[in-house]
């Protein structure tokens, strides 16, 4: 039974896969002021393909608030919406069409046949699909819902989107993680991962012999895991079938000449229990109108129909005009328009067509809307001498103004419609006009800042060109203060250089003197020692001849001195030899050394 669960689940996610590509809410509204009216031409295109389209649209009360969220859902005939798991709140609306809806939740598989009228709640956590019929009219299924939290009337957490594809959830996780959990072979978990993902509106599949139905039931079965009777419910394809409430079918709430209005909460559809969004009809005739009221307890987004129609809305608060200001405004089929609570409000038709609008209001609680005029008008309790005070107003004036109201709710109003548009054709001629006095004025301020701007510019040029020119005089007075300086460097440096070679000319005529004066010193020194030479050379000529002559003076008394010796000697010899004994003779003999001094040598000889 297991391995039979794991292909029923693996059969449905071949399908989702291949049949499923984009997660819806990866797409969000265009950023920008968010208001309490979005023409059609304004929602935002999340999904277009030739079996169907999504578009959406953020819708604001007073701006301080997070925005509601709607999206328009339109499937093409025998087309189908992947399956997707739901986020948060979803109450729609069927405003064209047949199909049917296929959600698997915590208890069990539900399907609900829807139809125009038709009106319905899913709860966070649904795994839901939905497909469009193949009938003879080949009518287009179109689906108007918004998505809501359930602890206030918020819309959901932007983060994460209002439902995502099933195939993206299961996808996100790793092949290995798939395969332990389906129990199945790595091929099926590739084959997934490798099958085209178209978008998340396709062409239905054709119904062979187990239906697309029983098929889609057995995966849903497997996916919140009812382990009793699977096989059984899912071979003969039975399903809870639910019931939804058509307003169209239900009896208004009111009714008259003047159109009709129906309301949707938790006693009329049991599923809106614990959500905080209910929903409401309106039908206006030609003329007719809404009559001045306001919600105590809920906002009201509404979604236009048929016709085209002026909503009138009352600012209540006291404080700033700029955080809260009376608004008209002209809707047409298709746009959305939202009011909040304790805003008195009157919706009213043209002359020449109806005006229908369904809406939610978020709150499912008792709110009896509270009427301003008609024969149910809440001045009617109240007492009219205060009134009176009230308006700074005679009684007998609020006796006439609350006497004549014999209709109640919807009242007629022949041409009130076209003299609301009329006044806001001229409100927006006026504010265009203001706006363009305002855009003149910006253009004056910004023409006469221009101008002080070119003035303060020219100014401050005129303050820079003086400066410049101070500075370039300043700068002239430096040059020429550093020109005068220069040439006044110039000619001391040139004096210096003039000094410097007259110094090296003196010094040079003072060396040539020297040199000059060394050169005739030398001379003369050389002359003084050449005569010093010669008269050293006559010297000693003279001197050499003076020796020479002393020394043949010298050599002559020597010769003289040997000559008287040699005669002493002689004479000694004589008288020796002539007899005398003990006698002594001193026989000397004079030479001259080589240095010219004279030695003499004695002999002493004995007798």
């Amino acid at each position: 039974m297991l391995l039979y669960k794991s292909l029923i689940v693996i059969s449905f996610l071949f399908l989702a896969v291949s049949l499923s590509h984009d997660q819806v809410e990866a797409y969000d509204v265009k950023a920008g002021p968010v208001r309490p009216m979005v023409k059609r031409d304004e929602r935002r295109s999340l999904i277009e393909t030739e079996y169907g389209r999504i578009s959406a649209a953020k819708i604001s009360t007073d701006g301080t608030r997070r925005p509601y969220y709607l999206q328009f859902i339109t499937l093409e005939p025998n087309s189908l919406f992947l399956p997707a798991l739901l986020h948060s709140d979803m109450v729609f609306y069927v405003h064209t069409g047949r199909g049917r809806m296929s959600w698997a939740d915590e208890d069990d598989i539900r399907t609900v046949d829807i139809r125009r009228g038709d009106v319905y709640r899913l709860q966070p956590g649904s795994v839901f699909y939905i497909e469009n019929n193949l009938e003879q009219e080949r009518e287009k299924l179109r689906i108007y819902a918004i998505f809501s939290n359930t602890e206030d009337d918020s819309y959901f957490e932007p983060v994460i989107g209002a439902y995502t594809s099933i195939s993206d959830l299961i996808l996100g996780f790793d092949r290995k993680v798939l395969q332990s959990a389906f129990k199945v072979s790595e091929d099926v978990i590739e084959e997934l991962f490798n099958a085209t993902r178209p978008r998340p509106i396709v062409h239905a599949l054709p119904k062979k012999k187990k239906s697309l139905w029983a098929w889609e039931a057995r995966f849903l079965k497997a996916f919140v895991g009812d382990r009793d009777a699977l096989e059984l419910e899912a071979m003969n394809g039975k399903k809870k079938k639910a019931k939804t409430y058509n307003i169209l079918d239900a009896d208004p709430d009111f009714k008259n000449c003047n159109g009709w209005s129906s309301t949707v909460d938790r006693k009329d559809l049991r599923l809106l229990k614990n959500s905080n969004i209910g929903i409401f009809m309106v039908n206006l005739t030609k003329g007719s109108m809404m009559g001045p009221h306001w919600n105590p307890m809920a906002t009201e987004i509404a979604i236009v129909l048929h016709g085209q129609g002026m909503v009138r809305v009352v600012c209540p608060s006291t404080g700033k005009q700029s955080d809260c200001k009376n608004m008209r405004f002209k809707v047409e089929e298709g746009d959305a328009f939202a009011v909040p609570r304790f805003h008195p409000m009157a919706q009213m038709s043209f002359n020449n067509d109806s005006f229908v609008f369904v809406g939610f209001s978020t709150s499912t609680s008792a709110n009896y809307p509270q009427f301003l005029a008609g024969k149910r008008s809440v001045l009617q309790e109240l007492d009219k001498q205060i009134l009176s005070v009230s308006f700074n107003v005679s009684n007998t004036t609020i006796n006439q103004l609350l006497a004549q109201q014999e209709e109640y709710i919807i009242l007629d109003c022949t041409s009130c419609a076209e003299e609301e548009e009329s006044i806001m054709q001229e409100e927006i001629r006026r504010e265009r006009e203001e706006e363009e006095a305002r855009e003149r004025e910006k253009e004056r301020k910004r023409e006469e800042e221009a101008r002080k701007r070119q003035e303060e510019e020219e100014a401050r040029k005129r303050e820079e060109e003086e400066a410049r020119r101070r500075e370039e005089e300043e700068e002239a007075r430096k040059r020429q203060q550093e020109e005068e300086e220069e040439a006044r460097r110039r000619e001391e440096e040139e004096k210096r250089e003039q000094e410097e070679e007259e110094r090296w000319r003196e010094e040079a005529r003072r060396q040539e003197e020297e040199r000059q004066r060394r050169e005739q010193e030398e001379e003369e020194e050389r002359e003084r020692e050449e005569r010093r030479e010669a008269e050293e050379e006559e010297r000693e000529a003279w001197e050499k001849q003076q020796e020479e002559e002393r020394r043949r003076e010298e050599e002559a008394e020597r010769e003289r001195e040997r000559e008287e010796e040699e005669r002493q000697w002689d004479e000694g010899q004589q008288k020796e030899e002539g007899g005398g004994q003990g006698r002594e003779f001193v026989r000397a003999k004079v030479k001259i050394s080589g240095d010219g001094n004279r030695m003499v040598l004695t002999n002493v000889l004995k007798l």
